[in-house]
C-alpha cells in the first residue's frame, strides 16, 4: 500500500469589488509538510471576471496569480520569500486579505502524491 501523507490546501479566490464580496475561484495552493511540498496552479476565466466586473484588471489579477506560483516555486521566483522552507512559503500564502486576490479557508486531506492533488483539486473546484 502506498504511503498517504496529510495535506493542506486552499482556494485562490478573486475578488475584483472587495466591497461586493462576490468571487471567482482562481487557483488552489498545495502543501505537504511530510514532503516539504508546495505548489499554486492558477486558471483564471476571463468571461466570469467580466461578469462580477467588467472594468476589473485582468493584467494585474493574472500578475497576482502568477505571483502565488512564483512564491511556491521558491529560489529567485519568491522574492523576500525565497529563504524561507515550504510551510513559512505557505502560511504566508493563506494568510487573510483585503485584496483582488485572496486565499480561502484551508482545508486538509490524505494523499500519496501531493502534485497530482494540486491538479486534482485545480479541475475539481477551479475549472
Amino acid at each position: 500500500m502506498t504511503e498517504r501523507n496529510v495535506f493542506e490546501y486552499a482556494l485562490l479566490r478573486v475578488v475584483p469589488r472587495v466591497d461586493r464580496g462576490e468571487c471567482i475561484n482562481a487557483g488552489v495552493v498545495v502543501y505537504c509538510r511530510a514532503t516539504s511540498f508546495v505548489a499554486a496552479r492558477t486558471h483564471l476565466d476571463e468571461g466570469k471576471l467580466a461578469a462580477l466586473d467588467p472594468r476589473a484588471d485582468v493584467t494585474g489579477v493574472r500578475a497576482a496569480l502568477h505571483a502565488v506560483e512564483g512564491v511556491c516555486l521558491g529560489g529567485e521566483h519568491a522574492g523576500q520569500a525565497a529563504r524561507d522552507d515550504a510551510g513559512r512559503r505557505f502560511r504566508w500564502l493563506v494568510a487573510p486579505r483585503s485584496t483582488v486576490v485572496q486565499p480561502g479557508p484551508v482545508h486538509t486531506g490524505l494523499t500519496a502524491d501531493p502534485q497530482a492533488e494540486v491538479e486534482r483539486l485545480l479541475d475539481l473546484l477551479v475549472r
